[in-house]
């Protein structure tokens, strides 16, 4: 079952493992790594009123660098299974494509990890001069709390040490191959409450309008760029999500208004620097506010170097073209993993992750696994 990725990604969809359910996916992945000679370990993590996340870190070989494959079995809920054209848990194939929730982000890369070590090591045999690793979360797609990062800090107090990583995150964007991500911007949500005195519209004098005193607000945080991009990154961002006054009635003047914003911000900035700059403008719009920040990420940069450019390499061998190394697009568990070794990213087409028919090629999940399979015979050459 591990030699084909597409058999794999199958079992692994119909695990329903929605954040923070593993319902098998773990055991199965965990399976077919023992299979080709992993030790796998298992550990859970928690915190206080959370649900228990399980991970799974898998390792080969006890010498030499460590090549760590990195990616999650957790997926996002598939919505209203009645809008899918199939189930969406079934890992149905038809006219050439995979469907299933998780089958582009990512389930799919996870298989093509699997069979790519698969095909080395029937190639190489065990003795390679080295070590392959799987660090794998169930704990991505939520808040992360009890997932890679943890992982890491485990693996850090029993000596373990990671020398490169590749996480497989689709990141394609309009057709496979054609990005790989070497950075991440970071991104801040802001909670902003104003507030005023209430009073009745007639007699706005008696009173302070909290929803004035918030559009003014706002139209200040997005008058003006935060920067004009860096040589890695597009422009800075502020984006607000949603307003919220709540009032009922046309005649009488709001006390206080509500509005959630989120900021993407490059290399450029940290999420102290954004706060400290959100904080100027605000006090310079006037009026009494609070204001509640929640850090998902801090941007951070791998600039090129051997694991993108083993990557970059294997990508035009198996398709003939260079991917553009790349920084766009959200989060990804790599902000925790580039402190610990060089991560880049590279996985399938990410068009319909998240969405209903979530799907995938099934030729390209076999090119995935090719171009897994020719990163690993240049990060470890044959000896002459």
């Amino acid at each position: 079952m591990a030699a084909d990725p597409v058999a794999l990604a199958r079992r692994l969809i119909a695990a329903p493992s929605v954040t923070p359910d593993d319902k098998g996916a773990i055991a199965i992945l965990g399976g077919a790594l023992e299979a080709l000679g992993f030790r796998c370990e298992t550990v859970e993590f928690s915190e206080p009123g959370m649900a228990p996340i399980l991970n799974l870190y898998a390792r080969l070989g006890r010498e030499g660098r460590n090549f760590c494959f990195a990616g999650h079995t957790d997926v996002v809920p598939p919505g209203d299974p009645t809008s899918w054209s199939v189930d969406p848990f079934a890992g149905a194939v038809k006219s050439g494509m995979l469907y299933g929730r998780g089958a582009a982000d990512m389930k799919s890369a996870l298989a093509a990890m699997v069979a790519a070590c698969d095909r080395f090591l029937g190639a190489r045999g065990p003795k390679f001069g080295g070590s392959i690793s799987f660090l794998v979360t169930g704990d991505e797609e939520a808040d992360a709390i009890n997932g890679t990062r943890k992982l890491l800090d485990w693996l850090k107090a029993k000596g373990e040490r990671l020398d490169a990583c590749v996480v497989g995150e689709p990141t394609s964007a309009e057709q496979f191959g054609d990005m790989v991500k070497i950075g991440r911007r970071g991104s801040l949500n802001g909670y902003l409450t104003v507030h005023g005195v209430q009073g009745h519209t007639a007699y706005p004098d008696l009173a302070d309008n909290a929803a004035h005193r918030l559009v003014a607000m706002l139209a200040a945080l997005t008058a003006a760029p935060l920067d004009q991009g860096t040589e890695h990154f597009p422009p800075s961002n502020l984006q607000v999500s949603t307003i919220d006054i709540g009032n009922r009635v046309t005649n009488v003047i709001p006390a206080t208004a509500r509005a959630t914003f989120n900021v993407r911000f490059n290399d450029r900035w940290t999420s102290a620097t954004v706060e400290r700059w959100l904080r100027s403008i605000l006090d310079k719009a006037g009026g009494r506010y609070d204001l509640q920040i929640k850090v998902s990420g801090e941007s951070f940069l791998v600039p090129p170097g051997e694991v993108s450019g083993i990557l970059s390499a294997a990508i035009e061998e198996v398709l003939g073209e260079k991917p553009a190394l790349s920084t766009t697009g959200g989060t990804s568990d790599a902000r925790f993993i580039h402190y610990a070794c060089p991560v880049a990213e590279f996985g399938l087409l990410n068009r319909t992750a998240h969405k209903v028919d979530e799907h995938v090629a099934v030729t390209e999940i076999e090119q995935l696994a090719a171009i897994y399979h020719a990163a690993l015979q240049r990060f470890f050459p044959p000896a002459c």
